[in-house]
C-alpha cells in the first residue's frame, strides 16, 4: 500500500504534475510525427522491406520507434544529435579550446550545446542524403522493385533535396523537443524519446510473434523467455544501483569557538558509471556504414551488408564498441584529478592515502577496476539476450539493448520523481520503510 500511496503523492505537487504532463505531451507529439511519411515514399512498400529485418536495419528501426518502416519525418530519430555529442566529447580530448569551454561553467556549457546543435544539422543533412540515395537504390534491388514494388515513385534530385530538407527538419524539431522535455519535464528528454520508441514497438512485436507462430507458442519457449526477461531486468537493476563507496575523513578545524569537520563520509562510485550511454553510442556509430553505403563509397556496401545480417559479426562488433565507449565515456565524464583536488580543498582525505597525486591515482585505479566490470556487464546484457531472442525467433524489441535502456531510463525518471516528492516533505515512491531507489536510507 505504501507504493500506491507514494504514486498518489505525485498529484499533490503541482510543479511535479506539470512536469510529468509536459513530458507525456512531448512523447505524444513525437509519436504522432512517426506516422507522417516523407513525401515521395511508398509507406506500404517500405514497411514490407523493413518488417522482419534484424541487425543494423532492425536496430535503426527500434531506436526510431518504427519511423524507419514508415519512412516518417522522424526517420533519422535522435541519433544525429547523439553522434554530434560523441564528436564534441572527442574534440574535448584533443582540443584545448573545447576543454576550456567546459571549464567556463554555465556559459561554456551553452556554447558547447550550440555547437552540438550545429553539428546535428550537418550530420542530418549528410545522413539525409545517404537515406535518399539508399531509397532510390532499393527500386532496382531484389528487396525493392523486384519483390514489393518501387519505394520511390519519382527518383531524382528533386526527391533527394526534399528528403534532405524533411529529415533534417524532423531531426531538428526532435532535438528541440528533447531539450524542452529535459528543461521543463521530468528526466532526460532524449532518453525519454528513445524509451518511448522502444516501448511503442512492444505490442507490435508481440503481435508479429503471435502471427508467426499461428498462436501455437510452446510453453517451454514462453517459460525460457520469461525467465531470461526477469533475470535480465534483475541484473540490470542490481548493477545500475551498485556502488563502491570510498571512505572519506574530514579534518577538524576551529573557527572561533566552534570546531568543524572531523566527520566521516564516503565517495560513491557506480559500477556502471556510463549508464546506458555506451549501447546508444555504439548503435549510433554502427549506422554510419549504411549511410556511407547509400553514397556508393567503396567497401561500405559490403560492410553494411555484414552488419545488417545481425549474426555473430554484428554482435562481436557491437560488444567491442560497447566496451570501448564504457571506458571512453567514463574517462571523459569522471576526472580523478579534479576529484582529488576538490577533496584537498575541502580538507578531506581517504584514510591511508596522502592527499593530491596519490589520492588521484588511487581513485583512478578503483574507477578502472569498476569500469572493467561495468563494461563486461553492459556488453553481456546487450548481446546475450539478443542472441537468445534470435535463437527463439522473438522480435528484436526484446533484445538486451532495449531492456537496458528501458530499465535504466525508468530508474532515473523514478529517482527524479522521488527527489521532487522528498523536497516537498512527501515520502518517496517506495514508502517510508524501504530503501530509496537512489541508495539513500530514510532518517
Amino acid at each position: 500500500m505504501a507504493l500506491f500511496e507514494g504514486f498518489s503523492n505525485i498529484t499533490r505537487v503541482p510543479e511535479l504534475r506539470r512536469r510529468i504532463l509536459f513530458s507525456l505531451g512531448v512523447i505524444a507529439i513525437y509519436r504522432v510525427g512517426v506516422f507522417i511519411t516523407t513525401p515521395g515514399v511508398d509507406r506500404a512498400v517500405m514497411r514490407s522491406v523493413v518488417r522482419g529485418q534484424s541487425g543494423l536495419l532492425g536496430l535503426f528501426n527500434l531506436f526510431s520507434g518504427g519511423a524507419v518502416e514508415n519512412l516518417s519525418i522522424f526517420a533519422l530519430g535522435i541519433m544525429p544529435y547523439i553522434s554530434a555529442s560523441i564528436i564534441m566529447q572527442l574534440l574535448g580530448m584533443v582540443s584545448k579550446q573545447v576543454e576550456e569551454m567546459r571549464k567556463e561553467g554555465e556559459a561554456g556549457r551553452r556554447k558547447l550545446e550550440q555547437y552540438t546543435r550545429y553539428g546535428t544539422i550537418v550530420l542530418s543533412i549528410f545522413q539525409g542524403f545517404g537515406v535518399a540515395a539508399w531509397l532510390e537504390s532499393m527500386n532496382d534491388a531484389d528487396m525493392g522493385g523486384g519483390r514489393f514494388g518501387d519505394v520511390v515513385a519519382n527518383p531524382g534530385w528533386g526527391f533527394r533535396v526534399l528528403t534532405i530538407v524533411t529529415l533534417t527538419t524532423g531531426t531538428a524539431f526532435l532535438m528541440w523537443l528533447g531539450e524542452q522535455a529535459t528543461e521543463r519535464g521530468i528526466g532526460n528528454g532524449t532518453s525519454l524519446i528513445i524509451l518511448a520508441s522502444i516501448v511503442s514497438g512492444i505490442p507490435m512485436g508481440v503481435g508479429q510473434y503471435w502471427a508467426s507462430t499461428a498462436g501455437d507458442v510452446p510453453p517451454l519457449t514462453v517459460t525460457v523467455l520469461l525467465g531470461v526477461l526477469v533475470t535480465t531486468i534483475a541484473v540490470i537493476v542490481l548493477f545500475e544501483r551498485a556502488q563502491r563507496r570510498i571512505p572519506i575523513q574530514y579534518a577538524r578545524r576551529q573557527v572561533g569557538r566552534r570546531v568543524y569537520g572531523g566527520q566521516s563520509a564516503h565517495l560513491p562510485l557506480k559500477v556502471n558509471m556510463a549508464s546506458m550511454i555506451p549501447p546508444i553510442f555504439a548503435s549510433s556509430l554502427l549506422m554510419f556504414p549504411a549511410t556511407l553505403a547509400g553514397m556508393n563509397l567503396p567497401g561500405m556496401n559490403t560492410l553494411s551488408a555484414i552488419l545488417n545480417r545481425g549474426d555473430w559479426a554484428f554482435q562481436l562488433v557491437f560488444a567491442g564498441l560497447i566496451v570501448f565507449f564504457c571506458f571512453f565515456y567514463t574517462a571523459v565524464t569522471f576526472q580523478p584529478v579534479d576529484v582529488a583536488d576538490n577533496l584537498k580543498k575541502q580538507q578531506a582525505n581517504i584514510p591511508g592515502i596522502r592527499p593530491g597525486k596519490q589520492t588521484a591515482e588511487y581513485i583512478d585505479r578503483v574507477v578502472t577496476r569498476l569500469t572493467v566490470g561495468g563494461a563486461i556487464y553492459v556488453a553481456v546484457i546487450c548481446v546475450v539476450p539478443s542472441v537468445i531472442a534470435q535463437a527463439f525467433r522473438v522480435p528484436f524489441q526484446f533484445g538486451g539493448t532495449s531492456l537496458m535502456i528501458v530499465v535504466g531510463v525508468a530508474l532515473e525518471t523514478v529517482t527524479q520523481i522521488e527527489a521532487h516528492l522528498i523536497t516537498r516533505s512527501y515520502e518517496g515512491l517506495t514508502g517510508p520503510r524501504t530503501q530509496r531507489l537512489s541508495g539513500r536510507r530514510p532518517t
